[in-house]
């Protein structure tokens, strides 16, 4: 009698990236590393913090040195709060971070975020959540009108994908073997980013094609 294993089950999570005051003239080329790593943007805001908002967020460092500073800068000027999604999202970020203080990330970690767009312990670029909780709490302060509905497992999350990615990654695996090219996942993730169905439009571009139409 032949036994059925179990099929594996897709757990995806959620964590929170925060682009800086001083780096969100580099905005684009950090998202662009984002989907290139694996990636899912399913949620984007740029806003302001106030002081008060910062010490908020913040919370868990009241108290410290270097709390002052802390909220006095990320409260510099507009930043930009991105919900990112893929499976081990928190330890996965945090990987592509690297060490929080910047000048230790040129040392050990040259290639992380903070290495390459961080100055120091305190502008370091870049922020990730610590942990699965600590994402969720974060989320809803960023995203405070979003309701955090449980990613699908199992045979939803088979259906999602048959639905809305499968169509789009055969065809993108078909040009690729066309195509045949030197750099084969480099290719193939410029492809999904360009003919991704669902890829944002900006507000004149959708003002042009209902002008046209």
């Amino acid at each position: 009698m032949q036994m059925l294993m179990p099929e594996p089950q897709i757990f995806v999570e959620r964590t929170l990236a925060l682009i800086k005051p001083d780096v969100i003239d580099k905005e684009e080329e950090i998202e662009d590393l984002i989907l290139r790593s694996g990636f899912l943007i399913v949620q984007k805001r740029k806003l302001q913090l106030s002081p008060e908002q910062c010490s908020n967020f913040y919370a868990d460092q009241y108290g410290k040195v270097f709390f002052p500073n802390l909220t006095a800068y990320m409260s510099s000027g507009p930043l930009v709060a991105l919900v990112l999604a893929r499976r081990c999202a928190v330890s996965y970020w945090k990987e592509l971070l690297g060490p929080p203080n910047s000048m230790k990330a040129r040392r050990t970690h040259p290639h992380s975020l903070r290495a390459i767009y961080g100055t120091d312990d305190l502008r370091n670029g870049l922020h990730g959540s610590h942990s699965i909780s600590s994402a969720e709490r974060e989320i809803r302060f960023m995203f405070p009108e979003e309701i955090l509905e449980p990613i699908p497992t199992g045979q939803r999350a088979r259906d999602y994908m048959n639905l809305y990615v499968k169509p789009t990654l055969l065809a993108g695996l078909t040009a690729l073997c066309k195509e045949k090219p030197a750099d084969p996942m480099t290719w193939l993730a410029d492809w999904l980013i360009e003919h991704n169905p669902n890829k944002p439009r900006l507000r004149h571009q959708m003002a042009e094609e209902e002008h046209q139409g």
